[in-house]
């Protein structure tokens, strides 16, 4: 039986090649001391060619971050908007935030701190897409306060601890680590939990 080709890839397959590439380079040399000469290189494209994706390094960076925003919205904040109990939704957004940062890696995420780069209009787009995320966050919290759940902690400060906790793992997990990425799941998952929610027994 003859072999079936594989799909050609299409526009949006190389537009995200280009952010996830981008986003590595970006990450290892800084954003400023990136070009976009170095960007077409590594994808496998000329200057030119580049631009046929995207018009330039801010705009290129614009659209990591609403890349990387995209995929929290598909893959973390919609999920968890389904869940009506509180603490299954905390655990939804810690476990689906977690898993997606060690399946794919970090880079957009860490790209996610470069906001000073941005111009005005685009940098308000961005901190409102995060803003959005961690009212959802911080309305879970206060969700489980109101069930007498939530540990004598301010619900905003623990909102910037456990986000700070998840996106962290961008900055220190590697896959070739002692502990695999199951392990740190569960280990980032029942720190979450267990920082915040009140123990049964009190």
């Amino acid at each position: 039986m003859p072999n079936k080709k594989s799909p050609a890839p299409t526009k949006k397959d190389r537009t995200v090649h280009i952010y996830r590439t981008a986003a590595e380079i970006m990450c290892r040399k800084g954003y400023e001391a990136t070009s976009m000469n170095d960007i077409a290189e590594a994808v496998g494209l000329t200057k030119a060619g580049i631009y046929h994706y995207i018009s330039g390094k801010e705009k290129l960076l614009f659209a990591i971050m609403s890349y990387a925003m995209d995929m929290v919205d598909e893959d973390v904040i919609g999920p968890a908007q389904r869940v009506a109990d509180p603490e299954e939704r905390l655990r939804t957004i810690v476990e689906r935030h977690s898993n997606r940062i060690l399946e794919v890696g970090g880079d957009t995420t860490i790209l996610l701190e470069e906001m000073y780069a941005l111009t005005p209009a685009h940098r308000r787009i961005v901190r409102a897409r995060k803003r959005a995320y961690f009212d959802l966050l911080r309305h879970t919290l206060e969700d489980l306060a109101k069930q007498g759940k939530l540990a004598a902690i301010d619900p905003s400060v623990a909102t910037f601890n456990i986000l700070g906790t998840i996106t962290f793992l961008s900055r220190w997990y590697r896959e070739d680590g002692r502990l695999t990425a199951e392990e740190v799941l569960w280990h980032v998952r029942e720190f979450a939990m267990n920082a915040v929610l009140r123990p049964a027994s009190c």
